[in-house]
Parts: C-alpha cells; structure tokens; sequence
C-alpha cells in the first residue's frame, strides 16, 4: 500500500484495509506502520466507526468501514458549513473583489488585512480560499484566478547582439541587478491590434517599488518613443534622480534610445536578443495589463481616463514582494527620500 500523505484525511480504501487488519488482531500501532499511518489516527477511526451489534445472546462490538466513512462525511459537512458561516462578509468581499475588480486571492486578502476592514478570525488562509475554489464552495472558478494561469518556463540563453549600439546589461551594475537601488526602470510596449493606424501603450516599471508608468503614444516608432520620454521629463520634478538607468530590448523602436539617454543623462542598457526573462519584471507586469486591454483589441478604442484606471489598479495593488505594500507607497517613500536629500 502506497505511504498516505501526511496531513491527508483516510481515504474508503484506507478504511477497508483498517477493517481487515483489524479483524485480523493487529493493534492500532501495527496498522499504522503497515498504512503509513499515526497510532492515534488508527484509534481515532475504530472508534468513530465502531458500533455495537447483537450476535445471539451476545453483544459484541465492530468497526465497520462504511460506518466510520458516513461519520467522517457527516462531521466535515458540519466543520465546511461553519467555516463558510464564519467568513461569509469576508468571501463576499474577495469573490467581488476578484469577479469586478480582477485582484488576485493574495493581494485582495492583504487589502482587507493592511485596512483592517474585518476582524482578524473572520479571514481565513490563502490555502483556504484555494482550498474552497477547488471544491466549488465559492462563485469564483480556477479559471477566474489569474495567478494559476500556467506560465511557460523559459530556458535562459544568452544571444549575441548583432547590431548592438547601446550598452548590453552584461554591463549592467550589480547595484541595479539586485533591486535594492531606486530608479532604475524596465521600458516595453504592449500592442493591441496589429494595424499601422493603431497606437500602442509604452510601459515603464521601476525595478525595486515595481511603480508602473503606461502612456498611450502615437505607434511602434523611434520618433514616438522619444517624444513619450521627453514629455515625462517635463512633467517630473527630479527627472534624473528618479531616471537614473533603463533596461529595453532590441525592437526597432528602441535602437535609437542610447542616444536620448546620453541627452538625458540617463544610462540605457540592451537585453540580449530573445531573452526577455532579462526584463521579466516589465514583462510580468504586462500580463496583468493584459487582463484589461486583451491582445487584439485597438489601443486607440482606450480612453486615458481607462488606461490611467489601469495604471492605478496596478500601483495601487498589495504585493507579497513587497512586503504586503503596494508599489504607490513604496515609490512614495523613495520620493520622500530623494527630497529629504535635495533640502
């Protein structure tokens, strides 16, 4: 008989063969070595199941598996029912939170924990809302969550650049490799529909707070790219100390940005060909783009009042990589840093 995970509930089968080594003389200890079980859980379950029957004369009493299987499932329909009971205001919240809003389990259950807007006993785990998905309990389904989505492992070669005119991130400093150093960004574009009449989103994330910067600009072109920059450098005080150095791959619209970061006094390096992971921050943080503006649709049809609503779900969404903080008060604190430094 296969080794029973530990933490695992028995199983019919398992209640079968207790029965049978049971009728045989074995003790509680002997069936637990040869299920691969505790002692206690043996004991635990012959006197759940055991029942007293009438022999003749004689009372006699034995365990029946059918009967230990009834009271398991009995009791466990109780324990669900009152769990669900107890964190009822508080699985309404994340099934709305998931179905209107598009938060994952983790960052929906640690908004409700960081604003304490329910008693610490009325939320239960991660593994519990997991658990509850799994069995149907919720409104939400597998599909719904987007953190189970399958991702695709990526093998990680490095490619030679063939027409390489900015810096390559081999020369990157460890400084910013590591993330503990502010300002130091991730730069891509996400398309919508393939037509050249479309626009396309630029997306710029810091590396350490994951502050996340979208614009809607013109197309897939050197000119629009550059014009983007140049606007956010107008519009950011303490452009340089918040820019300090960008990371971007070999698109055509990013071959000439060396030379608007030698202008800018910003350090600008080049992911390998083909290797994305190398910028797997900016590239994780455009799937979740994804959930609202899907691949196909026309960028153009994106009002900035929507694009700036999904700039902010984003910035505003609780990060278990962040210690539980959101990437608008991370970037806030390393603002108030850099002016504490200035004055």
């Amino acid at each position: 008989m296969e080794k029973a995970r530990k933490g695992s509930h028995l199983t019919k089968e398992e209640r079968r063969v207790i029965a049978a080594l049971h009728e045989e003389g074995k003790s509680p200890y002997a069936i637990g070595k040869l299920t691969g079980r505790a002692s206690n859980t043996i004991r635990n379950e012959l006197k759940r199941g055991t029942t007293t029957i009438i022999l003749g004369y004689y009372e006699k009493e034995k365990y029946f598996p059918d009967t230990g299987q009834a009271i398991y499932e009995k009791n466990r329909k109780k324990c669900r029912k009152y769990m669900i009971n107890r964190f009822h205001n508080f699985l309404n919240y994340i099934e709305e939170q998931l179905q209107k809003h598009k938060r994952s389990f983790a960052s929906a259950r640690a908004e409700a924990i960081g604003k304490r807007m329910f008693k610490e006993e009325e939320i239960c785990s991660l593994s519990t809302l997991y658990s509850y998905t799994e069995r149907g309990l919720l409104k939400v389904k597998n599909i719904d969550l987007p953190e189970k989505v399958g991702r695709r492992v990526k093998k990680k070669k490095n490619r030679k650049h063939k027409r390489l005119h900015g810096q390559s991130i081999e020369k990157r400093p460890e400084s910013i490799n590591d993330k503990k150093e502010f300002g130091h960004w991730e730069i891509d574009l996400v398309i919508g529909k393939k037509e050249k009449t479309d626009q396309v989103l630029l997306t710029l994330t810091e590396r350490k707070t994951k502050k996340e910067i979208i614009r809607k600009i013109s197309g897939k072109t050197v000119n629009a790219v550059q014009r983007c920059l140049k606007k956010l450098k107008k519009e950011t005080p303490n452009f340089n100390k918040i820019f300090r150095s960008i990371t971007a791959d070999n698109g055509v619209e990013f071959s000439k940005l060396y030379e608007i970061g030698e202008k800018m006094g910003i350090d600008i390096y080049y992911a390998h060909p083909y290797s994305s992971w190398e910028r797997g921050l900016n590239e994780n943080t455009n799937r979740i783009i994804r959930r609202f503006i899907p691949k196909g649709h026309r960028i153009r049809e994106y009002t900035k009042k929507k694009i700036e609503k999904v700039e902010f779900w984003i910035n505003t969404m609780y990060r278990r990589s962040l210690g539980w903080k959101t990437a608008e008060e991370c970037y806030q604190n390393e603002l108030e840093l850099l002016d504490a430094v200035v004055t």
